[in-house]
């Protein structure tokens, strides 16, 4: 299965949540494949600052024929993550295109939610080629008790593409871990930011089919 992390909107977090969801999903028996679409390579220079063995393979695959090259090197693998580049429309289709679920990380902010737009349309666009593509929304960055979140949800609605309950809030694990080529599971594995990955894990694993349009 091809999971596409995607959005058009810059610094939302898409790779933060790759690079950890695919270290959730490893966790759990999966022979897992990180690629990184976008040509500023952060999945890549993610991976390249590791000290220990690496969880899991990631390769440089910034191309508009994306969709056409990786599903051959997909049958190795039970789940491939994309990191998804921004403001790129080719790379984003090529991408959108490969992907079998894809994830929409939005902050809890109204540019976020405006911005959005772009990526939903694009999906509507590739599902006239690739109708089972499914697609949601998750809140990243959230910030801890307060109710922005739930006020996104509401806002996202107008969209047509559902929210998934895994909200990641804003920690400074995410950052702290991500310095040094690590996820929160091994830097703080009992920590609410390693729950919150898991959870995303579970919901994008096995209980997809209910929610995602």
């Amino acid at each position: 299965m091809i999971i596409g992390v995607l959005n058009q909107k810059g610094g939302v977090g898409k790779t933060t949540i790759s690079v950890n969801l695919a270290h959730a999903l490893a966790l759990m028996g999966n022979r897992v494949l990180l690629v990184d679409a976008d040509p500023q390579g952060s999945a890549l220079a993610w991976s390249a600052v590791r000290v220990e063995e690496p969880l899991f393979p990631v390769v440089g695959m910034p191309k508009p024929t994306l969709h056409k090259d990786l599903p051959s090197i997909a049958r190795d693998y039970a789940y491939v993550v994309i990191d998804g580049a921004p403001r790129v429309n080719e790379l984003c289709r090529a991408a959108i295109l490969a992907s079998d679920r894809i994830i929409i990380p939005v902050q809890p902010s109204p540019y976020d939610v405006w911005a959005s737009e772009e990526v939903v349309n694009l999906i509507r666009e590739a599902r006239v080629y690739k109708e089972a593509i499914r697609a949601a929304f998750t809140i990243n960055r959230k910030i801890v008790n307060t109710a922005i979140g739930r006020d996104v949800a509401s806002a996202l609605a107008a969209y047509d593409v559902p929210v998934l309950d895994a909200i990641l809030c804003q920690r400074v694990v995410f950052a702290e871990s991500a310095t040094q080529g690590r996820t929160v599971l091994e830097v703080e594995p009992t920590s609410l930011a390693a729950s919150e990955i898991q959870q995303l894990a579970t919901i994008v694993t096995a209980q997809w089919e209910q929610l995602a349009a």
